[in-house]
């Protein structure tokens, strides 16, 4: 493992989460400010809306308003051009637990994951899909049997979608067809099945990796947020672990592949991730480093 020099980006926040280095500056949310947040070239940090049912996943339609998944009210949000909010799709019924996550393609599909179960309630592990919601705020589910998809990306061509099971022990793939909707899923990297275990604590203690935020790299390999694993991992096709930061004692819950360069990997740190204990305290912040191989594809 490579020592690094760790940065400190921005602090004094409860929980972050989706960042997207976008229009040459840095974009998160925090949970429980609900807020999302902008990066100035000064090095402050705006809030630049607020999201009152928990903010999440973040994207950009190609005319450049700004979609956000609203957790709790299961819906996805778009930012007009005078700055106001309304409803670009609401996909209660496709949710099995709080809208999660989001990628936004360039041509403006968006896939969207979402829990699956009452995770902070303590409720049973259960599988759940992905969501498309089109420019036009249309939807419908592409994929299922997913265990907790948390991170997705889609590579440069704009050919594939690569997402991170969190409570699956593996990172998989589809095809996107060219209506957008996708194919069969398959393995990115698997590290052992967990099968159909449904207390969420023993799936934790069995698994490799519990894979949470995700980013691509110019040669096809993915970092992710290795969770209350306390590390980031540079992960290629097929399960070699090519490099890790590690950031103990805190957690890592999201990670970012941007700077001018492209190289500057971002990660959303934290004590973890129960929402009582990340509510009480202002613990999160966000890190930076340097790695080798820059950004591609979307987010």
């Amino acid at each position: 493992m490579i020592k690094r020099d760790i940065k400190v980006v921005a602090n004094g926040f409860h929980y972050l989460e989706g960042p997207r280095w976008h229009n040459g500056t840095l974009w998160f949310v925090d949970f429980y400010t609900y807020g999302v947040y902008r990066v100035e070239p000064d090095g402050l940090v705006k809030k630049i809306a607020h999201i009152e049912h928990q903010p999440s996943g973040l994207g950009w339609l190609p005319d450049g308003r700004m979609l956000v998944v609203s957790m709790k009210d299961r819906k996805v949000m778009r930012q007009e051009n005078d700055g106001s909010f309304v409803v670009h799709a609401d996909i209660w019924d496709y949710c099995g637990g709080h809208a999660n996550d989001m990628v936004v393609a360039p041509n403006g599909d968006a896939y969207v994951g979402n829990f699956g179960f009452d995770l902070m309630g303590g409720a049973g592990h259960r599988n759940t899909g992905l969501v498309l919601v089109r420019p036009d705020g249309s939807a419908q589910k592409v994929a299922d049997g997913l265990a907790f998809p948390n991170g997705t990306v889609v590579t440069p061509d704009g050919k594939k979608l690569i997402v991170n099971e969190l409570f699956g022990n593996k990172i998989s793939q589809f095809d996107i067809k060219p209506d957008g909707t996708l194919g069969a899923s398959r393995d990115f990297a698997n590290f052992g099945d967990l099968g159909d275990e449904p207390d969420s604590g023993v799936r934790l203690q069995r698994a490799k990796i519990i894979p949470d935020g995700l980013a691509l790299d110019a040669e096809g390999a993915v970092w992710i947020a290795d969770t209350i694993n306390r590390r980031a991992l540079r992960i290629a096709e097929g399960g070699g672990i090519l490099d890790e930061v590690n950031i103990a004692p805190e957690g890592v819950f999201a990670v970012a592949l941007g700077g001018e360069d492209g190289k500057t990997l971002f990660m959303c740190a934290a004590p973890d991730w129960d929402e009582g204990a990340r509510k009480a305290a202002r613990e999160g912040r966000m890190l930076s480093t340097r790695v080798d191989v820059p950004h591609a594809g979307t987010p």
